[in-house]
């Protein structure tokens, strides 16, 4: 039996989103992008090499910070689902933003600066207690603030393309919010770099204990930037309730609405097959962009042995380059579809990683090898983000539990790889070029920026089919 007439005034299709409420939507997780874009690019190149805390140190205080947000992505996404009615003002997802933005504006400054009150006698472990407060604050305030931006986004667009090209927005906005980061992070380190450009090596144009003020201006930028538009997201966007237009063709919801059951429960979620599916797709796509852009500085300062200026160029490239593959996700998914997109972006990914692993010396190659990874991650990340709004289809009441139980799985995933990697291969310490000119550990930089680029790859090949077969 095929559906009903429809409710009286519901006649007319839903009006699609205009561009002002697009704008101000997609710019609702820019302070988030710009604090991510410091955690994972720059937290433990901190550290270890300017703070010279140990690289088991380092890495205990990341993956701290990645459990602490996994373990509350899925409640946030939990009460969000359970405040929808509550807040009649400015709506649950809102309220749980405003909420995250607050936690993030006022812990986040803290990880970035000299722990307050210590000294040189003091030792590592009182250091990494005093940062372990902060970093679980920041990352309650990011879970929340990015389970309410994801969870609108079933809610605010009117059909399946408008979801992507939301999804678009919202990822270019996060390649802005990564460039600001790293124009901003080239420009203090070029006023406090050498002034000889040809001392590649010379300890006065390597990361110290003298770059401890960078890092900490470099943070004051990111909140005062990120607050502005936070600020423009909840005076421009407004949660309400959106009827969903169906669209026969292959990018229909991937739960089917087979049952009469008017409500998806959170509990009913986990007797889907495609909840699992596609949870694996979107770990292994965030163990491909956030372990890439963890180590990618660390590459570039130990195994390539560059000036500490190219921590900040290289990112720079590599997100110019999502940037551009960001606005053409709309237009290829209409031509050949999520999946093969999502296979597309897989296969730059691993040239890249090929062209890396047998290049003897990449020199100024990098940069191109950077463009590489730049479009790989942006377009299997934009995909793998409308594929979970695919997911969620009509269920938009349970939609922020699903962005949490997807967002639980990358975080500790992410963190216990990170953890995993610091301790098998650890460096010995802070970089002097004096003593050892080709760094501390740069076969475990070059290993580490390969395999988390490359071995996601495979079992991100296997939902992504499933997820085909499906369809």
């Amino acid at each position: 039996m095929g559906p009903g007439p429809p409710a009286a005034g519901a006649a007319a299709p839903p009006r699609p989103l205009s561009l002002s409420a697009r704008l101000s939507y997609a710019v609702g997780h820019f302070l988030n992008d710009l604090c991510a874009s410091m955690w994972f690019t720059y937290l433990l190149l901190y550290l270890h090499s300017v703070r010279a805390y140990s690289s088991r140190g380092a890495g205990l205080l990341l993956l701290l910070g990645q459990v602490a947000d996994g373990l509350c992505t899925p409640l946030v996404g939990y009460e969000a689902d359970r405040a929808a009615g509550r807040c009649v003002r400015c709506g649950p997802r809102k309220a749980w933003h405003l909420v995250g933005t607050v936690c993030v504006l006022l812990s986040f400054p803290f990880i970035f600066s000299p722990c307050l009150g210590c000294g040189p006698a003091t030792p590592e472990w009182a250091a990494l207690l005093y940062y372990g407060p902060f970093i679980v604050i920041f990352q309650f305030g990011w879970a929340a603030t990015q389970i309410a931006h994801l969870s609108l986004i079933p809610e605010l667009a009117t059909n399946d393309h408008e979801k992507v090209e939301l999804t678009a927005l919202r990822y270019a906005f996060t390649v802005v919010a990564n460039i600001t980061v790293y124009a901003a992070a080239w420009f203090l380190l070029h006023l406090q770099g050498s002034p000889n450009v040809e001392m590649a090596r010379d300890a006065s144009d390597q990361l110290g204990i003298q770059d401890v003020q960078v890092f900490q201006n470099l943070s004051l930028l990111v909140i005062g930037v990120g607050a502005v538009f936070s600020l423009l997201f909840h005076l421009g966007t407004r949660e309400g309730r959106r009827p969903q237009a169906e669209e026969p063709d292959e990018n229909r919801p991937l739960l089917a609405p087979t049952t009469a059951r008017p409500l998806l429960l959170w509990r009913h979620w986990l007797r889907e097959p495609a909840f699992y599916q596609v949870g694996l797709l979107y770990m292994s796509t965030r163990l491909i962009v956030n372990l890439s852009q963890t180590y990618i500085a660390m590459y570039l300062t130990y195994s390539l042995s560059l000036p500490k200026k190219f921590i900040a160029t290289i990112p720079l490239v590599m997100y110019l380059s999502g940037f551009c593959s960001s606005f053409l996700m709309k237009p290829v998914n209409k031509c050949i579809g999520r999946n093969l997109t999502y296979f597309t972006g897989l296969l730059v990914i691993l040239a890249f990683a090929a062209w890396v692993a047998l290049a003897d010396r990449l020199g100024m190659a990098v940069y191109a090898a950077a463009v590489l990874l730049g479009a790989g991650c942006a377009t299997i990340l934009v995909t793998s983000l409308a594929m979970t709004a695919d997911l969620i289809g009509p269920h938009t009441h349970s939609g922020a539990f699903v962005y949490g139980a997807m967002s639980f799985s990358d975080k500790v995933a992410n963190g216990l790889a990170v953890m995993a990697i610091q301790s098998l291969y650890p460096c010995s310490g802070p970089w002097s070029p004096a003593l050892t000119p080709h760094g501390p550990c740069p076969v475990h930089m070059h290993g580490a920026q390969l395999r988390p680029g490359a071995a996601p790859c495979h079992p991100a090949c296997h939902p992504c089919s499933s997820i085909l077969a499906w369809a």
